[in-house]
């Protein structure tokens, strides 16, 4: 059984915003599998799939950002899932070039508060699709930056292909016999 999650924040003010990439891809990856039975459960928008004969849960907490955590938990503890081997969670990054991907098994949560939720309920050792978002002007306050809409140029030629790519690498992880090896495929792009 995997959990994929997507981090991002519930409400219609916040679709298609830079902090909502992960809701986007989780969007996509939903399309892909034919999940089209979203209910609300957990504290979150919770799908279900089978990929090759493995059970996939697909996730978007509606707690908003900061309490992720709290929904991921209670999936994680009612399933009786690993989040070392089972949980990937899909987010925005701005130290990663707009466009780009990066995936970690492990790590601090790099002043993401989504993150943070997630770490203090289930540690540090979670699988991770971070998604490039890009860093705010100088002048720019990031709450600002993260919570505002990518332009149509950006959105149409980085964000839409990194998208696809984030759906692509957790697809990969779902029955990946080394999950090592599609982290070093995808971290290579």
């Amino acid at each position: 059984m995997k959990l994929i999650v997507g981090l991002g924040n519930p409400g219609s003010k916040y679709d298609k915003t830079r902090h909502n990439i992960g809701f986007d891809v989780i969007d996509y990856l939903a399309e892909e599998l034919g999940v089209t039975n979203f209910r609300d459960k957990f504290n979150g928008d919770l799908g279900e799939a089978t990929v090759d004969g493995e059970k996939v849960f697909l996730l978007k907490p509606m707690t908003f950002m900061n309490l992720s955590g709290d929904s991921i938990r209670e999936v994680v503890k009612f399933y009786k899932l690993d989040p070392v081997e089972d949980l990937i969670v899909i987010y925005d990054d701005m130290d990663i070039t707009l466009g780009k991907l990066k995936i970690k098994k492990k790590g601090r949560a790099g002043g993401h508060n989504g993150v943070k939720s997630i770490i203090s309920h289930l540690g540090e050792e979670f699988i991770r699709i971070k998604c490039g978002i890009g860093k705010p002007k100088r002048t720019e306050e990031v709450i600002n930056f993260v919570l505002d809409t990518f332009s149509k140029k950006d959105r149409t030629e980085e964000i839409e292909p990194l998208i696809e790519t984030a759906s692509k690498a957790a697809k990969s992880m779902i029955t990946a016999k080394s999950i090592d090896r599609v982290i070093e495929k995808f971290n290579r792009k």
